[in-house]
């Protein structure tokens, strides 16, 4: 009877200190589901990219780093037009000045906004308290860098889809 009390709690030792992958915004953790309305008014989940290297992108129009980073996004967006993707969450108040940056930059991915700037529910989802940030989704769903940039970005998504 000692052994097998000995064995269960054992076991129970093992079960209760593994990890369990959970949702969160930490390296590892499933990215918390994101479901808001594109630039037609039409709602886009997160989870329906699933099965392609997805960067998800906190920006606004006003964000001086979010536009310069612009062009890079668009060089890599291009180079690997079936391997990746690109969901870019807005963090605009009004919808002219978010859809006049889209058209001033050309940018062909996947846009959404609720265009409640902090009172949006992925702010708390995702921890956001500035932009940019960005988290390097796998194909699924799960967080393989976060606030990645510039050639660290170009470098890692380089070597995960050649």
């Amino acid at each position: 009877m000692k052994k097998i009390l000995l064995i269960l709690g054992l076991l129970c030792c093992v079960i209760t200190s593994t990890k369990a992958q959970v949702v969160g915004v930490d390296v590892g953790d499933i990215a918390p589901e994101i479901d808001l309305p594109d630039t037609k008014g039409n709602n886009i989940a997160l989870s329906s990219l699933r099965g392609e290297l997805v960067l998800v992108d906190f920006w606004a129009s006003w964000c001086g780093p979010c536009i310069k980073e612009q062009p890079t996004l668009l060089k890599m967006y291009n180079a690997y037009p079936d391997k990746f993707t690109i969901y870019s969450v807005s963090m605009d108040t009004k919808k002219p000045l978010w859809l006049g940056a889209i058209a001033k930059g050309k940018l062909p991915w996947t846009q959404v906004s609720d265009l409640k700037y902090w009172t949006s529910p992925v702010v708390g989802d995702y921890m956001l308290q500035s932009v940019p940030l960005n988290f390097l989704v796998d194909k699924n769903g799960i967080i393989l860098a976060k606030n990645i940039h510039g050639k660290a970005l170009e470098d890692m998504v380089k070597s995960i889809v050649e």
